[in-house]
């Protein structure tokens, strides 16, 4: 338990309510990997904006459960935010992808969602 995430974060937000907490867990569930996915495209299609816009909508769930790729994740989403045509995120992206993969594979077994 909790070795790809954070639930300090998440815990301190609700307050110890855990019904709350497993709540945010179901929405990271929901949300990230569909996110993740629409990155994945993003980037393989050199889509900069939607790369900027799936990014920029994973940052603040990222942050809360305390992945530990926030900065890589910024990157890919400055990438697309300022076009860096030059710039190879293949590396960031990569950590980024396989850190949310991994946390929902964590949640998904913590949390039996």
């Amino acid at each position: 338990m909790e070795q790809h995430y954070k639930l300090f974060r998440v815990r301190e937000l609700a307050d110890n309510d855990e019904d709350f907490v497993m709540a945010l867990a179901a929405t990271f569930i929901e949300e990230v990997p569909e996110d993740a996915e629409r990155l994945k495209k993003a980037v393989a299609e050199k889509d900069y904006n939607e790369a900027y816009q799936a990014a920029h909508k994973m940052k603040p769930t990222i942050d809360l459960f305390e992945l530990g790729v926030l900065q890589d994740l910024i990157e890919v989403q400055d990438w697309g935010k300022f076009t860096k045509t030059d710039m190879d995120i293949t590396e960031s992206f990569n950590i980024v992808i396989a850190a949310v993969e991994n946390a929902t594979a964590e949640i998904k077994s913590d949390f039996g969602l």
